[in-house]
């Protein structure tokens, strides 16, 4: 049979903060934010009150107040209940009346716990210069009372003016402690606030990049395939009699290989977005594909990169620019138009130049996210991006310049 631990009453339950805690979490937190101030502060004035009566009742210290020294006891028990929201009033008002209570050599302990408490309050909200200077103000202005009532009470206000040395440095140490918590309280808060904007940022970054490769992807070839099925269309229409299914075979054969193409990169981008590791580079086209891809789209290849390698960044970005570049040709000047690529290595970059001899103008900048998208390619490794109508001849020009040594430019 196992055990079985049984609580006693008094036992916390689980999860509940004890005692030490409580009262640390009341020295720290700030006292115009604690909850329930207002009726704690009634409370503890009702209790300093009786604590106050007793002590003029029972201390032999002095005679018992009359009626003026118990309207000045009041006057300073009665402001303890603002003590939080007007501390420097109240410590203001409690020495208001002390020092007369004391000039009537009424009994000295009565209004101890008062003052202590408004001097405590002040020590905890004010500035510390503020605080040093209002204690020396107070222990002036008692020992100076009690000086004049006589010199037996003079230099046992001396000898006791200790506590309010000791309440004055209770409430500053209460005051820095809450500081420090504060800060402590604030620099996390602000390391979550950077690590939620860090997320948020590589969030918006990973959908900016799925968003532009998708585009890429889709966009080229579904434009093509909607441009050679309306080849096949019009040979099938302009003369049924006399059918060229040389023609027609072809045009189906583009269009299957580019769904095939579009296929097999769909599936790779799935791939990466599906992958396991904290980040995820997007999938990068080779440029021994981009043969294939002028090919399908009718264009004519100029490819000049030398013997050494390119980066794999650098290629992926003149890959996706050529293949927008034939995307917006296609689709804005028609199946009929003429595109020339030239790709060409410098000896730290490499040129990308993109024209065509369309009908009509080109499509602007506004039109679409496509030229967006390949000004984020090449900006993705430092290069530029430059679009426009060709100078003096009919068509449009895409021209980029890629840096070999790819390097991330700033936002």
């Amino acid at each position: 049979m196992e055990p079985v631990e049984l609580l006693s009453d008094n036992a916390a339950p689980p999860g509940a903060p004890r005692i030490g805690e409580r009262v640390l979490n009341a020295i720290s937190r700030d006292p115009l934010t604690a909850p329930h101030r207002r009726r704690n502060d009634a409370v503890l004035t009702v209790l300093v009150g009786a604590v106050t009566v007793l002590l003029a009742l029972l201390a032999d210290d002095g005679r018992r107040p009359g009626p003026l020294g118990w309207a000045l006891l009041a006057g300073c028990v009665l402001p303890l209940a603002k003590r939080r929201s007007r501390p420097g009033l109240v410590l203001f008002a409690v020495v208001a009346c002390v020092a007369p209570y004391h000039a009537l050599d009424n009994s000295h302990m009565a209004p101890v716990p008062a003052s202590l408490l408004a001097l405590y309050t002040y020590a905890v909200t004010a500035r510390p210069l503020h605080t040093l200077l209002a204690g020396c103000g107070i222990v002036c202005v008692t020992l100076a009372v009690m000086f004049r009532i006589g010199s037996h009470e003079g230099f046992e206000s001396l000898r006791t003016s200790g506590w309010i040395i000791a309440a004055l440095v209770c409430g500053v140490d209460v005051r820095v402690y809450r500081l420090y918590i504060a800060s402590v309280v604030g620099r996390a808060e602000r390391a979550e606030r950077t690590r939620e904007e860090e997320a948020a940022r590589r969030v918006a970054e990973e959908r900016l990049r799925i968003a532009r490769d998708l585009h890429d992807l889709l966009a080229h070839s579904i434009t093509l395939i909607g441009v050679q099925t309306s080849v096949a269309s019009h040979v099938l229409t302009v003369d049924p009699e006399r059918l060229d299914r040389a023609a027609i075979a072809a045009a189906l054969e583009d269009i299957a290989e580019t769904c095939r193409t579009a296929r097999g990169e769909l599936r790779t981008t799935l791939e990466v977005l599906r992958a396991d590791g904290p980040e995820c580079d997007g999938p990068l086209p080779d440029l021994a594909a981009l043969p294939g891809l002028v090919r399908t789209a009718g264009a004519r290849l100029d490819l000049r990169t030398g013997d050494g390698p390119l980066p794999p960044a650098v290629a992926a970005a003149a890959y996706r620019i050529v293949q927008e570049s034939l995307t917006n040709a296609v689709r804005h000047a028609g199946p009929d138009v003429r595109v020339d690529v030239r790709l060409e290595r410098l000896a730290d970059s490499l040129r990308v130049t993109v024209t065509d001899d369309g009908r009509g103008p080109a499509a602007g900048p506004g039109g679409g996210f496509g030229i967006i998208g390949m000004r984020e390619r090449a900006r993705s490794v430092g290069g530029t991006l430059t679009t426009g109508p060709r100078p003096g001849q009919p068509g449009y020009e895409v021209a980029a310049l890629l840096p070999l040594q790819p390097s991330e430019a700033p936002a």
